[in-house]
């Protein structure tokens, strides 16, 4: 599938670095990809928010956020973002256990372990499973192993895992609890989500001993059980039953996930055709759109749509299938239903404004610049949107825009160099101290900024 043109879109990380919302040192994730999907950024969002209230938290300044790995991890980096990898999402069997991660995650940030604890930044990054690894195999006196395994979790140095010390990992255990407790949402999940991490780490070989505890600066995962789940039998919400409508999302996210990530072979044997429940078509449809059998994706997404006429993301994805295979006029009627149905979504617009321009017809440009001016007024961290704009505005012959558009997406590609060109070439052909002269010169400053700090590191 190609980047920046399908429902799911991959951005490097550093590609967020501009972002006003995240404000973070995003270096963790620079050699990862961020996964950009409406539907699953709606769902996070959904199973983060009731969290995030109860940290005491601004729900407008903190951000889940999908990095494209497949190793079991969540992390934080400093600022109000929980990074979750699509493999933790693979790994979890309902939306609660993800949850108590997230719950986990935000203990961090208003612990302020990232930002403020001594040897932190480096310990950014490592996968939670890897840190159990690591632990249990220092513990077990093999440090050569150790320092394997956190190098294979997250190619992370063991020093790395040490500064991450056990005071940290054990206050946030607490802080999710509360969290949980807070917002009516059941402490299971998270219990059963570390013992998955545990059945994970004995499969590599790895028993803690009994006085493992005291050589480990991270707490043994056998203690943080006993913990946790002490504290959540107390809690009211022990018992309280999953939210069907949640798990009912999340399985299709996974699926999708799945379908959109795996290998087209290992998805089809995981959702077989004689599976015919939703997520099982949702995988199944991205996965034939990947090995190019767009009448099989069409069956699939036509099946969907008929179960659900009015879904938005059923519609997209159909729109995505007839856009990537050559046919963008057909795109047009799934991908405008799909937008108006979605509220505007901004990357679901962005899809609908390219289906328009692909289309080469002049008669569909006014309204692609439209679609496209919404979708960057309300995420204007979408490069693909961005370009898509500028391809508009060079048509019509507006070149300073174009450039403008250009720069905004090669800044937010770490185009640094490129983005000064266009920055200064757009500001040429702007009236001056007009909105879009000044955001140009914005530009020009944060790129310069940009090369000056890697000037320095070199």
């Amino acid at each position: 599938m190609r980047p920046f043109s399908s429902s799911l879109t991959r951005l490097t990380a550093t590609a967020l670095a501009l972002m006003a919302a995240f404000a973070l040192a995003i270096e963790p994730v620079a050699a990862q990809s961020i996964l950009r999907d409406s539907e699953t950024e709606a769902l996070l969002h959904d199973m983060a928010l009731p969290l995030i209230k109860a940290a005491g938290l601004d729900p407008r300044n903190v951000d889940v956020v999908l990095v494209g790995d497949p190793s079991i991890n969540a992390f934080v980096a400093g600022g109000q973002a929980v990074y979750i990898n699509s493999g933790l999402i693979a790994a979890a069997d309902n939306a609660n256990e993800v949850q108590g991660v997230i719950a986990h995650e935000l203990g961090h940030i208003t612990g302020g372990h990232v930002i403020s604890g001594a040897g932190s930044k480096e310990a950014t990054g490592i996968s939670i499973l890897s840190l159990l690894l690591a632990g249990m195999a220092a513990a077990a006196g093999a440090g050569d192993a150790a320092m394997g395994v956190a190098m294979a979790g997250q190619r992370a140095a063991m020093g790395k895992y040490l500064a991450f010390n056990r005071g940290q990992e054990s206050a946030a255990d607490a802080a999710g609890a509360q969290y949980l407790s807070k917002a009516g949402i059941s402490g299971r999940g998270s219990i059963e989500f570390f013992k998955k991490l545990q059945n994970q780490a004995f499969r590599y070989g790895y028993s803690p001993r009994p006085d493992d505890e005291y050589v480990s600066t991270h707490p043994m995962t056998s203690d943080r059980i006993a913990t946790l789940t002490e504290t959540y039998r107390r809690d009211p919400a022990w018992t309280k039953p999953d939210d069907p409508q949640l798990d009912t999302r999340f399985a299709r996210v996974k699926a999708k996930l799945e379908g959109y990530i795996e290998d087209p072979q290992a998805t089809l044997r995981d959702y077989p055709p004689s599976d015919l429940s939703v997520p099982a078509r949702y995988a199944r449809a991205y996965a034939y759109h990947k090995e190019a059998l767009m009448d099989k994706a069409l069956a699939e997404t036509d099946a969907l749509i008929k179960s659900a006429p009015d879904d938005p993301y059923f519609l997209e994805l159909e729109g995505q299938v007839l856009l990537e295979s050559g046919r963008p006029a057909d795109a047009i009627a799934p991908l405008r239903k799909a937008t108006d149905l979605s509220g505007n979504a901004p990357l679901i617009a962005s899809l609908f404004g390219h289906a328009l321009i692909a289309t080469e017809d002049p008669a569909h440009y006014d309204e692609a610049e439209q679609v496209l001016r919404n979708a960057v007024a309300r995420d204007r961290y979408n490069p693909f949107a961005w370009y898509q704009l500028g391809t508009i505005y060079a048509s019509k012959g507006d070149m300073p825009r174009a450039r403008l558009a250009s720069a905004e997406q090669q800044v937010m590609s770490r185009q640094y160099m490129e983005a000064m060109r266009s920055a200064k070439a757009a500001q040429a052909g702007l009236p001056e101290n007009s909105a879009d002269w000044l955001r140009a010169q914005d530009i020009e400053f944060e790129a310069r900024q940009a090369l000056e700090r890697m000037q320095r590191r070199n």
